[in-house]
């Protein structure tokens, strides 16, 4: 069976396991098909050749895109009252990581649908796919509706930071009301995500001969930091989406001669924090804990690693707001168009990693899209068994175009 859009679309088949694309005539663009062209561009490395393609999909349906910011591509979609309605912004990436994953299409028996495996299937090229769909088919009666596409997000999202005036010398471009963000969420609105820092406790001591009973020894002195690293969130209040941060020790160096006591340690941490903790204000914390459990005649110094562009704090939408709600309400009827199970989809939830969306908030901001971080067989983003369900593309497409004409309809 099949489910039929405005304009007699055919956006699916649920019962009788044939695919079933889902297609604006108007346009002429198949998502799918575009999916499985784009899995085969390499971007990992360089993402010109995949933008150049995704700049000529937009061109050739009459939408001419821009590139600004460090190689963000934006293309933008005006109402007749623009300011009559909010400004949606739609997001995602086109770069992608190791290893690499050659392109597959295998029918997928379970759904009914295929499988589109290879590297950038779900993160996140399958998202990519839906937010194309959906600002291609959109006809805004109010506000304004942009598509975001940003180079760098698995590195240090420079394009993004410079796009939103997060880089010094730059402005936001975009002035946001509401934001939805391409990832693999499994077709739930996720509405939160930790966020993610890195620095270094760096302990200083003074050397000495290892016979002498003389010098600091940075190196015992790290059994103290270490202990204030453990400890650091024991009284941390949970956050109501995220629940509790989480800082991790996860490299130790120090010393320079096995018979020398040591001058120096440095221990390398990953913090995954919950609002409202800033990324300053970590660093001035953890400095203050570290201190309070090291000898007087040890120096102290917490560090962030170096950045162009600002390390992804966690940021939560209201789950109550009203386009979360909506995001959720077009997933799960665009899951049931095309015949994705019911149980499938349409939740709201947080997200289980950082991403640009930090940079958006406050602004609410919902990350959305087909595909998984992981399922019940093991890692599936960033992992030699990517893939993304095609059905699930269809469903995200149908949802994301939904969603627009929800929120932008007069």
């Amino acid at each position: 069976m099949t489910a039929e859009g405005k304009d007699g679309r055919r956006e699916g088949s649920a019962e009788d396991g044939t695919e079933g694309p889902v297609r604006v005539e108007a346009v002429g663009f198949d998502p799918i098909e575009f999916l499985a062209d784009a899995v085969r561009i390499p971007s990992h490395e360089d993402v010109e050749a995949m933008r150049a393609f995704v700049s000529d999909v937009l061109s050739e349906r009459g939408h001419e895109p821009s590139i600004v910011a460090d190689g963000c591509l934006v293309a933008e979609k005006p109402s007749s009252a623009p300011a009559d309605g909010p400004h949606l912004v739609l997001n995602t990436h086109i770069d992608t990581v190791a290893p690499h994953v050659p392109f597959d299409r295998e029918r997928d028996a379970p759904s009914g649908g295929s499988v589109i495996r290879g590297r950038g299937a779900c993160d996140a090229k399958g998202p990519l796919a839906a937010l194309i769909y959906g600002f291609l088919a959109a006809e805004p009666e109010r506000g304004r509706l942009t598509l975001a596409i940003t180079p760098d997000e698995e590195r240090l999202s420079l394009g993004a930071a410079a796009l939103l005036g997060l880089r010094s010398g730059t402005e936001d471009r975009l002035d946001a009301d509401l934001v939805l963000v391409g990832e693999p969420t499994g077709l739930d609105a996720c509405t939160a995500a930790k966020g993610r820092f890195q620095g270094a406790v760096d302990l200083s001591g003074v050397a000495a001969h290892a016979a002498e009973d003389a010098g600091v020894n940075a190196i015992a002195a790290a059994e103290g930091a270490l202990r204030a690293i453990r400890t650091f969130d024991a009284d941390a209040d949970p956050h109501p989406q995220l629940g509790a941060p989480k800082l991790t020790p996860t490299r130790i160096e120090g010393g320079e001669a096995s018979n020398q006591v040591p001058a120096g340690c440095s221990i390398t941490v990953d913090r995954r924090s919950v609002p409202p903790e800033t990324a300053p204000g970590f660093r001035g914390a953890l400095m203050d804990a570290v201190d309070a459990e090291t000898p007087a005649d040890v120096g102290v110094d917490v560090a962030l690693t170096e950045r162009e562009s600002p390390f992804f704090e966690a940021f939560a939408t209201d789950p109550d707001h009203p386009f979360v709600i909506g995001t959720a309400e077009a997933a799960r009827a665009g899951a049931d168009a095309v015949g994705v199970p019911a149980d499938r989809g349409g939740g709201i939830r947080p997200f289980g990693a950082a991403t640009e969306a930090s940079y958006f908030a406050p602004t609410p901001t919902v990350v959305f899209g087909p595909g998984d971080l992981a399922d019940g067989e093991g890692p599936v983003a960033h992992a030699e068994r990517e893939y993304v369900r095609t059905r699930e593309v269809e469903a995200a497409a149908v949802a994301v175009e939904r969603l627009i004409d929800g929120t932008l309809s007069a």
